[in-house]
């Protein structure tokens, strides 16, 4: 059971694509001034908005990010 388990893990991270999360742009990056805009010089201007008034930083994706923290750690804790 437990080397089923094992081959079901190793096939459901590789297939259709490796990992499990993929990042895809929420704005449009087609040309140069897009490019400009997410990065920069235009994420400047949304750095300085948040700082000047933190509620702005709702126009981040902070809201929809997740921290791991870890000791590094190796723990195997499954249970059957």
């Amino acid at each position: 059971m437990e080397e089923q388990l094992r081959r079901d893990a190793l096939e459901y991270h590789r297939v259709p694509t490796s990992g499990k999360i993929s990042v895809t742009p929420t704005k449009s990056l087609v040309n140069q001034r897009d490019l400009a805009l997410a990065y920069s010089p235009g994420v400047a201007y949304a750095c300085l908005a948040i700082r000047d008034d933190p509620k702005e930083g709702a126009t981040t994706s902070r809201a929809n990010l997740v921290a791991v923290i870890t000791n590094r750690e190796r723990r195997q804790s499954l249970s059957t």
